[in-house]
């Protein structure tokens, strides 16, 4: 498969068919939105867990020095926090551009905080896209990203963030905290 998945994704869903389109973020879109949004709530999925096995060759890095971001594993009985989006099918042409470097969009449910479950869609890098780095140590993945920057800026600054929205909202994920807490060894 090849990095840029745009055309892939325009073909997977009819977005027209959908009443409501709800998306679920669950890396930078929870502190980082650029799109337009009808509603927008914090949210989880199970079943997966957050993990930096992607790699940014177009925004945290470059073809030469990709940084890594967050994809979600398989996990089960795990609980994923993020945050989910009400939008038009219309912003999907700039998600699908954002999200290029080898993710997917799949439908999934998402569990909004008014207790109702709705279906929504997400991006996701599996491992047989072009650019995924897959699993490593936390001291590799760690060094990598503090190692890379893009058009995006830092890499380090991806996790930072993330870090620091996911604390504001007094949720845990020990992945990104270990990352974190090793980047900062390392400044």
């Amino acid at each position: 498969m090849a990095f840029d998945t745009q055309a892939i994704n325009k073909s997977r869903q009819n977005l027209t068919d959908y009443d409501e389109i709800w998306l679920f973020g669950y890396g930078s879109l929870i502190y980082k939105v650029d799109f337009e949004f009808i509603a927008s709530e914090y949210a989880y999925i199970t079943g997966y867990s957050r993990r930096f096995w992607q790699g940014s060759h177009d925004h945290r890095g470059t073809p030469e020095c990709p940084g890594r971001v967050l994809t979600l594993t398989p996990s089960s009985g795990e609980r994923c926090f993020g945050r989910a989006f009400k939008v038009n099918h219309e912003v999907f042409e700039h998600l699908d551009h954002r999200e290029k470097n080898g993710y997917l969009r799949h439908e999934i449910p998402i569990h909004l905080s008014d207790n109702r479950t709705v279906k929504g869609l997400i991006y996701l890098a599996s491992p047989d896209n072009a650019a995924y780095l897959g699993e490593a140590s936390v001291k590799d993945i760690a060094t990598q990203i503090f190692n890379s920057s893009g058009p995006s800026g830092l890499n380090r600054d991806y996790v930072y963030e993330l870090a620091a929205a996911l604390r504001e909202q007094d949720e845990v994920d020990e992945h990104v905290f270990e990352i974190e807490k090793t980047l900062i060894a390392m400044d």
